[in-house]
């Protein structure tokens, strides 16, 4: 199976495999931009944002020159934060350090913020013809199938088993076809949920397809309770502004804006009275947002500040966005709903 893993799935790659992707071509900064918005991120969701994302930094200059919240204005909503400020990070570094050309070699990627070992070798291959193996959630899907690797992906000695397995399969020429006909073939055929075996170009000598362990291949992640988190958002208005505040740089939504949090409603209600001159609203129904490592339920509070002094002093400041504006700017998704349906109130 391993000596003619790479040649079938070339020769699949060319006849089945995707050719129409806007990144798929020999610029750097393009390969990099969608190996970054897809960690994590499916291509119909990226299609979208790419594009816009293009059009606002066609190049790694602008987007290096750019101020850090116009970047992530342009990412928000497409979530995981910490990618949009490492891609901002890492385009001053290919201007300071290369002169805006990206470097070709893998090893040096990764020195590049927010670009890991398959990321660079992903970047490498595609942008450069390098010959380099890539183990993302797709391809660690078809090797474990394929060549029956139980074990958790994520633990250590599985994911370096896979690794050296990966390395081993590299073809001498045709890496970029081969490299997206990895990810083509978990995207399309060898699928999470009812993988298409009877299409596939390895099914004769897929262990999964052989012993029926499609549904087990590869072993998921040993289940853990994932923690609740409450907080209660105060949703302030003034005239047509909304009261936001930055949240610290790392973090979750690292650097975005966002409404003011409290641990709960009476908290919230009492600072927002000690402002004087504030009607507070009855909550509004919960909202839940799930993040990898816990759910949040957000009680938005609205609350308005009657005709008067809109100086306001909390910790770690604020200030008032009109909400036309605020909605343009990088919020969290589920604040960007919560604006998004208080201003027709306002």
């Amino acid at each position: 199976m391993e000596n003619a893993f790479a040649e079938r799935l070339v020769a699949w790659q060319r006849d089945h495999g995707r050719h129409d992707l806007p990144w798929q071509v020999d610029d750097p900064y393009r390969v990099w931009l969608s190996e970054i918005m897809l960690q994590q991120t499916q291509v119909a969701t990226v299609l979208d944002y790419y594009a816009r994302f293009l059009a606002r930094f066609p190049s790694v200059e602008t987007l290096a020159e750019a101020p850090v919240d116009d970047v992530l204005a342009a990412w928000s909503g497409l979530g995981y934060y910490s990618r949009a400020r490492n891609l901002h990070k890492a385009a001053k570094r290919v201007m300071d350090v290369y002169g805006g050309a990206f470097p070709q070699a893998r090893s040096e990627l990764e020195t590049l913020p927010g670009i890991g070992r398959s990321t660079a070798a992903a970047i490498a291959a595609f942008a450069f013809g390098e010959r380099e193996a890539i183990l993302d959630g797709n391809v660690k899907r078809v090797l474990t199938r394929a060549f029956g690797i139980a074990g958790f992906p994520g633990e250590k000695a599985v994911e370096k088993k896979l690794w050296a397995l990966a390395e081993r399969l590299l073809p001498e020429t045709g890496i970029q076809a081969y490299t997206q006909g990895q990810m083509d073939l978990g995207a399309t055929v060898c699928t999470r949920g009812r993988p298409a075996c009877i299409v596939c170009p390895m099914v004769d000598g897929c262990v999964a397809a052989r012993e029926g362990r499609t549904g087990e291949l590869p072993t998921p992640r040993p289940k853990k309770t994932v923690p609740t988190r409450d907080t209660v958002m105060l949703m302030l208005t003034w005239q047509d502004k909304v009261w936001l505040e930055r949240r610290p740089p790392s973090g979750i939504w690292g650097g975005l804006l966002s409404l003011p949090e409290f641990a709960g409603s009476g908290a919230a209600e009492d600072w927002a009275c000690s402002l004087g001159n504030v009607d507070v609203d009855i909550a509004w129904p919960e909202l839940e947002h799930v993040f990898t490592h816990y759910r949040l339920i957000i009680t938005p509070l609205p609350a308005r500040l009657r005709e008067g002094s809109a100086n306001l002093v909390r910790d770690g400041g604020g200030d008032w966005w009109p909400l036309a504006e605020a909605l343009d700017a990088g919020l969290p998704a589920p604040v960007k709903r919560l604006l998004g349906r208080l201003a027709p109130r306002a």
